[in-house]
């Protein structure tokens, strides 16, 4: 699909890299280890958030600033307004949603059916 924006890149499907799902649904991948901190300091607004924590209406927590991307791991980048409230159902949905795109658009080769077929949000006719 060719969404996959990567720094320190390896496929997405190497386990050994810790994965960030970026707010425009890009992956970016980091082979080596890397600080939260050092992430964050191109996205002052946004915090990281980790997968595994991921609850219906649970509470949206930070991963620590100081602590380091862990490989296998898959992170989201959020906004801060999403910072310390509940999840709903359909904010999960979404980041679900943008989680398998990201993560379904790497390391894979390109066959004729992935190339023509689009998400629904990048049809251009949905769009206009």
């Amino acid at each position: 699909m060719g969404i996959c924006n990567s720094c320190d890149a390896l496929s997405a499907a190497d386990s050994a890299t810790a994965k960030l799902v970026l707010q425009d649904g890009k992956l970016q991948e980091f082979a080596r280890p890397v600080m939260v901190s050092r992430v964050l300091e191109r996205e002052p607004t946004c915090f990281l958030w980790d997968a595994d924590d991921m609850v219906f209406d649970g509470f949206v927590s930070a991963v620590d600033a100081e602590d380091e991307l862990r490989p296998g791991q898959l992170y989201f980048l959020l906004p801060i307004s999403m910072l310390r409230r509940p999840l709903h159902a359909g904010e999960m949905a979404a980041l679900a949603v943008k989680a398998s795109a990201a993560l379904g658009g790497c390391g894979k080769p390109a066959t004729r059916e992935r190339r023509l077929r689009r998400p629904a949000w990048q049809c251009p006719r949905l769009l206009a």
